[in-house]
C-alpha cells in the first residue's frame, strides 16, 4: 500500500522556496508545514504553499505528525538541529548542503538515526543532472577510458556585501569558505565522477573580501586510481560570475560540464551530439534535480528503494573538505585516510549558534 509522506521544511530562506517548487507534482510527498525563527519568513513560505507556519519546530512536530523534515537552516546549525529532532520525535531528515561541518558530528548523527530507526539523507542534487549522469555512465562503461585528470574550476563574484548579509556567512563555525558553501557541489561531482581522492595539497587565501574563512583556493589532488586533479575555486572574480565547470580528461576522451550548476554538457568527445541532448536549461543555480532527489527519497522511504545518496557517501565529501582545510593549515600533503579534522572548520561558537536555536 502506498503512503503519502508528510513533510515539513525548517528554515525558510531562498532555497526553501525552491524545495517547495520542486515538490509540486510528487504525489507521494505532501508539504504540510514550514518553520522559521523569523515569523514573516515562515508565513511567506506557508502562504505560497498553502501550508501552516511555525516559529518553533517542536510545536510543528507535535501538531503535524510529520514523517520527514527538510533542514535548510545555516550549515553550522545542522548538527544541533538534527540531533534535537531525532531525540525529540524521530523522523527522517533531508539535510541541505553541506550536510554537517564536522566529520565526528556526521558519524554521531548517523549512529543516532540508526538507533532511532530513521534515516538522514544528504542533498547532492547536481549528481542527478542529465549531463552529469551522461558522464557518469560514460565512465562506468569505459567510453572515456581511465581518468587521467579531473578539474574543478569555479570563478564567481561574492563581494563584501554578500558576507555582510548575515552573521553566519563566511565563518568557520557556521558556514566555512568558498569550498564549503559555493564549491561543495563541484567538489562532490569531482568525487562522484573521478573516484575517491587519496591525498591533497591546498593553498587558501582571502583576496576579494574580509571574512574568517577563505574566498579563494587552489588544490592539487591525487586520485586512488592514479589520476591527478586540481580544484580551483574563487569568489574574488569581479564584477560577475564567470565560470563553474568540472572536466574529466580520460585516456579515451574528454568531458566538460558547465552551466550554472553542471547542467550543461559543454564537451563530450565520445558523442558530440549528446552535448545538446543531455544539456538542460535551468532558471537558477539550484537547478532542477531537487525534484529527482525527492522522487528517489519517496521510493526509498515508502517502497524500500535506494537512497539518492547514501549517508556515508555524502560524508566522504565532508572528509575531503577537511583534508583540503588541514592541508592549508599545516602546509603539507594530507592523506584522506588520516581522517583528522580541520582545526577550524566547524569550530564551536555557542554565541553565534544561539541565534539559530529555538527560543
Amino acid at each position: 500500500m502506498s503512503k503519502v509522506l508528510k513533510l515539513g521544511i525548517i528554515g525558510c530562506g531562498r532555497v526553501a522556496f525552491h524545495h517547495a517548487e520542486m515538490l509540486k507534482g510528487i504525489d507521494e510527498i505532501k508539504l504540510v508545514a514550514c518553520c522559521d525563527l523569523v515569523e514573516d519568513k515562515a508565513k511567506s513560505l506557508a502562504e505560497k504553499t498553502e501550508t501552516k507556519a511555525y516559529t518553533n519546530y517542536h510545536q510543528m512536530l507535535d501538531k503535524e505528525g510529520l514523517d520527514m523534515v527538510t533542514l535548510a537552516t545555516p550549515t553550522g546549525a545542522h548538527y544541533t538541529h538534527t540531533k534535537d529532532i531525532l531525540n525529540y520525535r524521530p523522523i527522517h531528515v533531508l539535510l541541505e548542503k553541506p550536510m554537517v561541518l564536522r566529520i565526528a558530528h556526521g558519524l554521531e548523527l548517523n549512529t543516532l538515526a540508526y538507533k532511532k530507526g530513521v534515516s538522514i539523507f544528504p542533498v547532492y542534487q547536481n549528481r542527478f543532472n542529465t549531463a552529469v549522469q551522461r558522464v557518469k555512465s560514460a565512465l562506468v562503461a569505459g567510453e572515456l577510458g581511465d581518468v587521467v585528470l579531473g578539474t574543478v574550476r569555479v570563478r564567481w563574484c561574492r563581494p563584501q556585501r554578500y558576507y555582510d548579509l548575515a552573521p553566519w556567512r563566511g565563518t568557520f563555525s557556521m558556514d566555512g569558505g568558498a569550498h564549503v558553501n559555493q564549491g561543495i557541489h563541484y567538489i562532490d561531482i569531482l568525487r562522484y565522477l573521478a573516484g575517491e581522492i587519496e591525498e591533497v595539497h591546498s593553498l587558501f587565501a582571502q583576496l576579494g573580501a574580509k571574512l574568517e574563512a577563505e574566498d579563494t583556493g587552489v588544490s592539487i589532488v591525487k586520485f586512488k586510481n592514479g589520476g591527478l586533479g586540481q580544484i580551483e575555486i574563487t569568489m574574488a572574480a569581479r564584477p560577475d560570475d564567470f565560470e563553474a565547470s568540472v572536466s574529466i580528461v580520460g585516456s579515451r576522451g574528454l568531458a566538460v560540464l558547465g552551466g550554472i550548476c553542471t547542467n550543461k554538457l559543454e564537451t563530450f568527445s565520445p558523442s558530440p551530439a549528446d552535448q545538446t541532448r543531455c544539456s538542460e536549461e535551468v532558471p537558477m543555480a539550484y537547478g532542477l534535480s531537487h525534484r529527482r532527489v525527492y522522487e528517489m527519497l519517496a521510493k526509498a522511504i515508502v517502497h524500500g528503494g535506494n537512497a539518492p545518496v547514501e549517508f556515508d557517501d555524502g560524508l566522504n565529501t565532508i572528509r575531503l573538505l577537511h583534508a583540503l582545510y588541514r592541508s592549508n593549515e599545516e602546509h603539507r600533503w594530507v592523506r584522506l585516510d588520516e581522517e583528522v579534522e580541520s582545526k577550524r572548520l566547524g569550530e564551536s561558537n555557542k554565541q553565534l549558534l544561539a541565534q539559530y536555536l529555538i527560543r
